[in-house]
């Protein structure tokens, strides 16, 4: 037993898995759709009660730990502080806390490469700390979607929406309309065969986020004067590329890439509740498009990833893609049957290979 912990204290076990982005990167944000896919790497939190009100946490991948100290407020000791801004938005939403705990949080899941490693972290923190104050554990996986954003993105006014978070929620493959209010549909679409690659250079999510959402929100501002009745999720690419002369080519290339990306998401989601095996092919060359765009059109592939990419779809992918905001980080190759091949190809051009499955989502269990 840990110093101070609670006598016959049950062992509190925690899993959120990280996510693939298959359609819609840059644009959850903008209030349009996205599919994205829970992959089964894991971030881990284990631990037991404690007697007092000290949380006491022990990061071994970090090789960090740290110490709450629930008597006190919450203040916050570094930027993206998300052990501490969990605590606090909960205790923002009524939660009290009548014990700490000695804690171990772990996981496999690539850092700052695009496969939301950290709102799988998050997801899996207040996970915990909602099944610390309750033996019913996390009931509304919605509920807890919401709370991650909030202690994410909202409390340190990051740019992002909430796909990571109701993806490593909810899990499996899911639609998600962006506009508010928000809604998740899951897709019983059977889907394998993905490979992560990681190309192992280190990804600037919050620039590139903040450089891509600022050129396509003026291209919006910009579209409106000319076109009054504008609206980004119905507007036809047709309708609106007479007016794209008006933009900077910067602008007018991320705006029209915007519009192609959406019109994809929307003939996947068809294709996917559809689902057959004849799908595959199809599925392929609708992810590899998208990729195009994210590269040529938003610009936010890099060498290696591009090299990653050609050498997976020589050997055997049907399709493949960036994932993530961009700027390094990963990819993943779509090779239902030949796996292994294009893993093997992501490796010879300096990648690290997972291949990965469709995961549930958040999993609380207490022994």
């Amino acid at each position: 037993m840990g110093d101070g912990e609670v006598m016959n204290s049950p062992r509190i076990i925690v899993k959120a898995p990280g996510r693939i982005c298959l359609f819609g990167e840059h644009l959850d944000y903008l209030g349009l759709f996205v599919i994205s896919t829970a992959i089964d790497l894991h971030i881990t939190v284990s631990g037991s009660l404690r007697a007092d009100k000290l949380l006491h946490i022990v990061m071994p991948d970090l090789q960090e730990e740290e110490r709450i100290d629930l008597t006190k407020p919450i203040e916050y000791q570094r930027r993206r502080d998300y052990l501490r801004s969990a605590v606090k938005v909960l205790q923002r939403n009524g939660v009290t806390f009548d014990h700490g705990c000695d804690c171990t949080l772990t996981g496999n899941i690539p850092i700052q490469a695009g496969v939301s490693s950290s709102s799988a972290f998050v997801i899996a923190w207040i996970a915990f700390l909602l099944s610390m104050t309750s033996r019913s554990g996390v009931k509304d996986r919605e509920l807890l979607a919401q709370l991650g954003y909030e202690a994410e993105v909202k409390e340190f006014n990051e740019p992002g929406g909430m796909m990571d978070h109701y993806t490593s929620s909810l899990g499996g493959v899911l639609w998600l309309d962006c506009q508010e209010p928000f809604h998740a549909e899951r897709i019983h679409a059977d889907l394998s065969g993905f490979v992560l690659g990681d190309s192992l250079e280190k990804k600037q999510t919050t620039q590139v986020l903040s450089s891509v959402r600022e050129r396509v929100q003026a291209g919006i501002k910009q579209l409106k004067h000319s076109i009054p009745s504008f609206d980004f999720r119905h507007v036809t690419l047709r309708e609106v590329e007479p007016c794209l002369g008006g933009l900077s080519e910067d602008i007018r290339r991320k705006v029209r890439s915007t519009l192609m990306d959406r019109d994809l998401a929307l003939e996947a989601r068809d294709l996917l509740k559809s689902w057959s095996k004849h799908s595959e092919v199809h599925l392929g060359g609708l992810l590899t498009r998208h990729h195009q765009e994210l590269r040529d059109g938003l610009g936010i592939s890099t060498p290696k990833i591009d090299r990653m990419i050609e050498a997976a779809m020589k050997n055997g992918a049907l399709g493949c893609k960036i994932n993530g905001s961009g700027g390094g980080g990963c990819m993943f190759a779509y090779a239902p049957g030949c796996e292994q091949r294009a893993a093997e190809a992501i490796r010879s051009q300096g990648g690290k290979a997972h291949i990965v499955s469709v995961s549930d989502g958040v999993q609380v269990r207490v022994e």
